[in-house]
């Protein structure tokens, strides 16, 4: 039985007219409504009209790719990746910026779900792993970067955030630091919960204690980076390097450092993550662990396109792609020396 627009109305509690504002993009909707809705006619798969039920066998050479923020360097290389691939198999994309709300994501799901597009990436999202299966169970193509989804149709490409930061904690603690901090992003982001993961065990194997209060959130952000570790200083915690979950949140650091007369590495040693182009030329250097970025994007894309145009199962499904620690400036300093 098709899904009509009573039966969304019905099961959202609102009136078929509130449905057709929210399916026309009207800004009358409130944003509590409009997500209530969307998520309705997600769960229902709606197809708003007859020609968007006719899309099933039509293709609009498009895919979207969901980013939380499009202003960050490391979703723009990733982007840079999808785009040139996505490109040269004669294939546009629409970038959808989140900012980091779940919500929005839902909006930008359905886009998928009315064949506005042929297919999906999604650069580490917000929605729950059962959720992204959910899309997929209904034959919507889609593919996750940042998390290993175990569906058989979604490609995933990832690195390995727990087993690097081992690596970066490792490389501290052999340079002399014992009191080591770790800046956090996004509260429920996968990237920072595995990074801590791997801050922890990184502690564990030097037999060192986890300390709750040397973690802060610094919300992935240049400003959140530059806020956190202010609030560290003013704590009197004694510490002697920084491990941050990206180089914006480093970034902030540095200009913190700069202010409060700390110098980098003699008195403090930063690590970020993603390798962003700035952190070659700031001075002194920072260290960071590199994260393939436009590879990731260039292999998912075209795993994605590849599965939308064959009725096979899309083969080799995990890509793992590897990491490597470049070490400059900010800790390869031996404390002591």
């Amino acid at each position: 039985m098709s899904i009509r627009i009573a039966d969304v109305a019905q099961k959202a509690g609102v009136s078929q007219a509130t449905v057709s504002r929210v399916l026309n993009g009207s800004d009358t909707v409130t944003a509590r409504t409009r997500s209530k809705v969307m998520k309705v006619i997600h769960e229902l798969d709606y197809q708003p009209n007859a020609a968007a039920k006719n899309l099933r066998s039509q293709k609009t050479m498009t895919i979207g790719v969901i980013v939380p923020d499009v202003n960050n360097a490391y979703y723009a290389e990733v982007i840079k990746g999808i785009a040139n691939v996505a490109y040269a198999r004669k294939y546009k994309i629409i970038i959808c910026d989140t900012e980091n709300n779940k919500d929005k994501e839902f909006e930008f799901v359905n886009l998928l779900m009315n064949r506005t597009i042929d297919g999906l990436v999604m650069v580490t999202p917000n929605l729950l792993e059962d959720e992204i299966k959910q899309v997929a169970a209904k034959g919507y193509s889609l593919a996750v970067i940042g998390k290993d989804i175990q569906h058989e149709r979604i490609p995933c490409a990832f690195t390995n955030n727990v087993k690097f930061s081992i690596e970066v904690i490792r490389h501290l603690v052999e340079r002399g630091h014992r009191d080591i901090v770790f800046l956090s992003g996004y509260a429920d982001a996968v990237d920072s919960m595995e990074r801590l993961e791997g801050y922890m065990k990184g502690l564990k194997e030097h037999e060192l204690p986890f300390r709750p209060e040397y973690v802060e959130d610094g919300n992935f952000s240049e400003e959140g980076g530059y806020d956190a570790i202010k609030r560290l200083m003013d704590s009197g915690l004694p510490f002697t390097a920084v491990y941050a979950a990206n180089d914006e949140m480093a970034l902030g650091v540095y200009k913190a450092c700069k202010e409060r007369g700390v110098r980098i590495p003699e008195d403090l040693a930063v690590v970020g993550v993603d390798n962003n182009r700035i952190g070659s030329y700031i001075l002194p250097g920072l260290s960071t662990v590199d994260q393939p970025k436009y590879e990731m994007g260039a292999v998912i894309v075209e795993k994605l396109i590849d599965l939308m145009n064959t009725e096979d199962g899309p083969g080799q499904r995990i890509f793992e792609i590897p990491s490597q620690l470049i070490i400059r400036g900010s800790s390869d300093y031996r404390r002591g020396e």
